[in-house]
């Protein structure tokens, strides 16, 4: 600070002088840009619309599009400052390849050599499906579809996943074993015309801020939170109801068992609609009020008293997010929600649907078009029929096309460390910071002939490890479609040039796709993005994901269109399932009974309490990007442990105490206690954003035997004040 500054001559007049903006009128002079370009935020799975102010080719500004229908011009903490990610500190500009243990730069003609020669001799010495393959759930829907069919078809390996397993396989698996399709049925405005919202572990004020407006539009809805933290939504609850952790499938059969007693079920719907409803009511009937409130700590009158609020609401909306997925019984919670509403005859109706909150911004992208889990357009591998199908229209061999799924994300990690998959790709996702048991993650990445990181930022505690690193553009430097959680597909257009040699992903691959020659018969005549969704519009044409009748031109001339959406229907709402035909071949949906369990790791008396993890708003996954915003870091710039103020006082600590957080795998040390009742006794929280403070040193490998999702939550844990160990 100068001395003029501390005299208070110098008031930063020109600093922060007001001007007018020809459209958005009086607003910071230095944020007034030359021109606005629409676009779509690139965190999470809400969609919002906004607009990026340019000036002198660098983005300076950032607005809520007033005419989204997601925002209505709202943004949260992280997209009012998105802008600020596209010019900061460690933006990669150009390909980095190890040579004598050091990153040094090269070309990129260099860079893709040593990729494609490094792949191919992986594969020739130890089998195709010696390369595995880790994606995101932050591409377009356009690179989502070209890499699919790049690492599929061309690199011909099927250990392909993508970090989406790590927060929304359970909610995709559980919705086909129910529905037989994955495919949220609901939509944003069921939250508005909902009697009835439930919310189980879905801390949407955190999480997805921008929904909060979309529940509060609501003055006649009965909000039920069902959560083991007092999370800010919980605040905001009408209903709250403390379940222990992971005792969600215990409360669901719970409210089951009292519908079907005072028989608050739709019988028509079911004996029409489904297939399994005996069995269902048999596999409940121990899960009386009396019973279930022993597992879950809530008292046998909210047990009946949550269950006649669902039976009794004429449009009961289910939702959920993070805590319901993060489980080893995360697909079996998603079936146990979903026969809540098929008992009650509530899919697909407006205010009434079983509804995942997906978590990043294109994680519905990937889901449909990005050939891990299933084949584009939410086919099957197992079908030759689907095969047969997609090989016509791409004009291949249906023999080149996979007959079944190969190694999910954990499993390629496991594959790693038994020298099975010897060579990776990683593209736009940490695993150093995001994967849990990191030790074991050290270990498998050691085993590895060579790694390939394209990221955005470097460095990052992944890329660091890289034998080549590949400069990616990111959000607001290229230009395609993202599907947010409702199903709604929404423009993202460029806004500035990649800083340096930075190539968009969609570019990248088909350079690779060029050196691995394959570029002709998988990507005939592509040269940019629409390229790819004029052919995804094909590929998803009579599938329930249908964008066969959307297109750039119309996104840019409508704004956002939810699929299925056919040239010629109405731009509306649309809901799944209204019909009540289902994508089993039989048209009927599965009513499924799910046993509970208790969580794989219990606590005892070494390691006594339970770690529960999640997030906070000012921060997105690892902090690679947000950790880089200065007001962002500002207000969130290190990470806390949540305690109950009864555990606090019998371990003798106080607030802003350090404490070192200690599991069976590992110790995250020198974290700031804050002593709350927001966590029960016996339950601790730790938020996952930061690489210094990694909670998955603690967490551990289990996974859910459906979905391969890691159980995230429920480690058990022991708390020392720091530099005091036993």
């Amino acid at each position: 600070m100068n001395t003029r500054r501390l005299l208070g001559l110098d008031i930063l007049k020109e600093k922060y002088r007001y001007a007018n903006d020809p459209q958005f009128g009086n607003m910071s002079a230095q944020k007034i840009p030359d021109r606005w370009v629409k676009t779509t935020c690139g965190y999470c799975s809400v969609g919002c619309g906004m607009l990026i102010g340019v000036k002198d080719g660098q983005a300076v500004s950032v607005r809520g599009d007033e005419a989204h229908p997601v925002n209505a011009g709202k943004l949260c903490p992280k997209g009012l400052s998105e802008h600020y990610t596209l010019r900061a500190d460690g933006r990669l500009r150009q390909p980095l390849l190890r040579k004598n243990g050091k990153l040094e730069p090269v070309s990129w003609s260099e860079a893709l050599d040593a990729m494609v020669s490094n792949f191919q001799r992986v594969q020739a010495k130890h089998g195709r499906e010696a390369l595995g393959v880790i994606s995101t759930g932050q591409l377009l829907t356009e690179e989502f579809y070209a890499l699919g069919k790049l690492v599929q078809l061309g690199f011909r390996t099927r250990n392909y996943c993508g970090n989406t397993t790590l927060c929304m396989a359970a909610a995709a698996a559980g919705y086909k074993r129910s529905f037989g399709s994955d495919g949220p049925p609901g939509a944003y405005e069921d939250f508005e015309t909902a009697d009835v919202i439930f919310l189980i572990g879905a801390n949407i004020a955190d999480n997805h801020p921008i929904l909060c407006q979309h529940v509060e539009r609501n003055k006649a809805k009965h909000l039920v939170v069902v959560d083991p933290r007092v999370s800010k939504t919980a605040m905001l609850a009408n209903t709250y109801l403390p379940i222990a952790p992971r005792t969600d499938i215990a409360l669901l059969n719970g409210m089951l068992h009292v519908l079907i007693r005072e028989d608050l079920i739709d019988h028509a719907y079911i004996a029409a609609h489904t297939n399994g409803f005996a069995e269902l009511a048999a596999s409940v009937a121990k899960y009386t009020p009396e019973f279930v409130a022993q597992i879950t700590t809530l008292s046998p009158q909210q047990i009946i008293d949550a269950a006649l609020l669902f039976g009794r609401a004429e449009r009961p909306f289910l939702a959920w997010t993070m805590g319901v997925n993060h489980s080893s019984q995360g697909a079996e919670t998603v079936n146990a929600i979903c026969n809540l509403s098929l008992v009650r005859g509530k899919v697909g109706l407006s205010g009434a649907s079983p509804f995942s909150i997906t978590g990043q911004c294109n994680a519905m992208g990937t889901r449909e078009t990005g050939f891990t889990s299933g084949l584009p357009g939410y086919r099957k591998f197992e079908s030759a029929a689907d095969r047969a199908e997609l090989a016509a229209l791409w004009n291949v061999d249906p023999d080149i096309i996979p007959s079944a799924r190969g190694l999910a994300y954990p499993d390629i990690i496991e594959a790693m460390v038994k020298k099975q998959v010897r060579a990776l790709w990683i593209i736009a996702t940490n695993p150093l910071v995001s994967f849990p048991n990191q030790d074991l993650l050290r270990q498998a990445m050691g085993e590895l002939e060579f790694l390939v990181v394209q990221d955005g930022y470097h460095p990052t505690p992944t890329t660091e490890l890289a034998h080549l690193v590949l400069p990616a553009a990111i959000w607001g430097e290229k230009e395609g479609t993202y599907t947010n959680s409702e199903r709604r597909v929404s423009k993202a257009n460029r806004a500035v040039d990649p800083p340096g040699q930075a190539r968009t992903d969609f570019d990248i691959f088909l350079l690779i796709a060029g050196r691995l020659g394959v570029k002709d018969s998988l990507f005939p005549n592509w040269t940019g993005p629409k390229d790819a969704f004029e052919e995804w519009r094909r590929v998803s044409a009579g599938r329930l994901c249908d964008y066969s009748g959307i297109t750039y031109e119309l996104l840019d001339r409508e704004g956002p269109i939810q699929w299925p959406y056919r040239e010629g229907d109405p731009i509306t709402v649309t809901r799944l399932y209204s019909d009540g035909v289902f994508q089993h071949p039989d048209g009927k949906a599965k009513l499924i009974p799910i046993e509970w369990l208790p969580f794989p790791e219990q606590p005892n008396e070494r390691f006594p309490f339970v770690l529960n993890t999640g997030r906070t708003v000012e921060h997105w996954h690892t902090r690679t990007k947000t950790g880089r915003v200065e007001i962002l870091e500002f207000m969130s710039p290190k990470a806390w442990l949540e305690m109950n103020p009864h555990d606090a006082e019998k371990l003798g600590l106080r607030p802003h105490d350090q404490v070192d957080v200690v599991s069976r795998r590992g110790r995250v040390r020198e974290v700031e206690l804050r002593i709350t009742a927001i966590v029960g006794p016996g339950q601790v929280f730790l938020p996952f954003h930061y690489a210094e403070f990694n909670s998955n040193f603690l967490t551990q490998s289990a996974f859910d035997p459906i979905s391969r999702e890691p159980n995230f939550k429920q480690s058990a844990v022991r708390v020392e004040k720091s530099g005091v160990q036993r």
